[in-house]
């Protein structure tokens, strides 16, 4: 198979520095999300100021420096589908980044994980393709290898439950039938979504350090679809709320640093 050719060259005919320019004094903490809702709510209540362009073919996409709680912060909107993902953050690397905290919705494989309800992945079943060109090839890769405990503490400090477990990464969501769901499932996978196991191996690849968390969305464990909070505006102050959870991960971040 394609996928087992995992080349352990360290170097490649492109590479992100090739393109995009370092950045002085980058930020120690990116945070990014992948709702345009979320992050125009988000942007509207931080003092944003507009230091990069992430750019391609369909258009530009700003990066900003943001304030929260006396800290800089680094603040992107990430894309849906790992392959734009990952190669978005690629050239974040290239700039500076070197902390990302990732945060998006979420199918649950779960009904009892209610709606926006908080997900930690601690490994992603890699059912895509990207994260086999920064990985040797596996069913999993471990994920959130550091920063659970401190975001647990976030967690409690502030009331929200979560649930702990695996998560499915698929870059074809209009394929995930009933048999490759009950197939999951019984690999322990609480959750599906499109990037995760991508963004933990490129971070690992480059040396950076990456932690993403979920807010349940539509529900897969059903007769039917129950989309529920997944798209649009819906609990949009719930969401937003969540996002500052990031934020307080990171302050947690910095004190060790």
């Amino acid at each position: 198979m394609l996928l087992e050719e995992f080349d352990t060259d360290r170097s490649a005919i492109i590479e992100p520095d090739m393109v995009v320019n370092k950045l002085d004094d980058f930020p120690t903490v990116t945070v990014s999300c992948f709702s345009h809702q979320l992050f125009a709510s988000v942007i509207s209540l931080l003092d944003a100021k507009k230091i990069a362009e992430l750019r391609s073919a369909v258009g530009p996409s700003p990066v900003y420096e943001v304030n929260y709680r006396g800290k800089r912060f680094a603040l992107f909107q990430s894309r849906v589908g790992e392959p734009l993902c990952v190669a978005d953050y690629e050239d974040l690397t290239a700039m500076g980044s070197r902390r990302l905290i990732l945060l998006g919705n979420c199918g649950v494989l779960d009904r009892s994980i209610e709606d926006c309800g908080i997900i930690i992945p601690t490994e992603a079943i890699r059912d895509e393709g990207t994260s086999y060109h920064y990985a040797a090839p596996a069913d999993t890769i471990e994920v959130n290898k550091k920063y659970r405990e401190e975001f647990k503490a976030v967690l409690d400090e502030f009331g929200y439950p979560y649930v702990e477990g695996k998560t499915w990464t698929t870059d074809a969501c209009y394929r995930e039938t009933r048999e490759k769901t009950a197939k999951r499932k019984a690999q322990g996978a609480v959750c599906v979504e499109m990037e995760c196991a991508g963004m933990q191996a490129v971070c690992d690849f480059r040396g950076t350090e990456f932690f993403q968390f979920f807010y349940a969305g539509d529900n897969l464990d059903h007769s039917s679809w129950q989309p529920r909070s997944l798209s649009g505006d819906h609990r949009l102050d719930d969401k937003t709320k969540i996002m500052f959870l990031a934020f307080e991960l990171g302050l947690k971040i910095m004190e060790q640093i």
